[in-house]
């Protein structure tokens, strides 16, 4: 279930970030959800990792999660201070680079459906933290492409299967 949780609320933070990109929403407000989602995503690493039960993958998956959490706090920190994301593109591309060898490895231990689709799930996060470096760092004129990019990505790793896992239609 903290799937689900954590998913819904990436989902919902990316697609609300992609219309932000696109001019759909105001600085001062994309600033809420930012902060919501990474106390949500925050809570679900800290239990993964610390509760009685934590193993090797657990942690794993906190250590991956907080890679989102600290995404969506360094948004919201740029946004109050009004600086320019130079900083925030180079750790998208630190994260970029974490997360490949997770997709690699998800995708040729794929075992279950599930397990295929989150390792495109990584693929995809990973293309999207590189075009906020390309964006952010590199000052590539991609950020129409790159809200988009961010609103279709939110919808299919994070709106539909969260909201999927917390209804029960999807086992993982």
């Amino acid at each position: 279930m903290l799937l689900g949780l954590g998913l819904l609320y990436v989902g919902a933070v990316l697609v609300l970030n992609g219309l932000w990109l696109l001019g759909k929403i105001e600085d001062r407000e994309i600033i809420v959800v930012n902060v919501v989602s990474g106390f949500v995503t925050l809570a679900i690493s800290a239990y993964w990792a610390f509760n009685p039960a934590a193993d090797a993958a657990s942690i794993k998956g906190a250590a991956l999660t907080l890679l989102f959490t600290a995404t969506y706090f360094w948004v919201a920190y740029n946004r109050v201070t009004k600086v320019d994301g130079r900083g925030l593109g180079w750790f998208s591309l630190f994260v970029a680079i974490t997360v490949a060898p997770v997709a690699i490895q998800s995708l040729r231990g794929a075992e279950t459906s599930i397990g295929l689709w989150m390792g495109w799930n990584w693929v995809g996060w990973g293309l999207l933290w590189f075009c906020y470096f390309l964006l952010l760092t590199m000052k590539q004129p991609i950020l129409k492409f790159t809200g988009a990019f961010t609103v279709l990505i939110g919808i299919l790793t994070g709106w539909v299967p969260g909201l999927s896992l917390l209804q029960g239609w999807l086992n993982p």
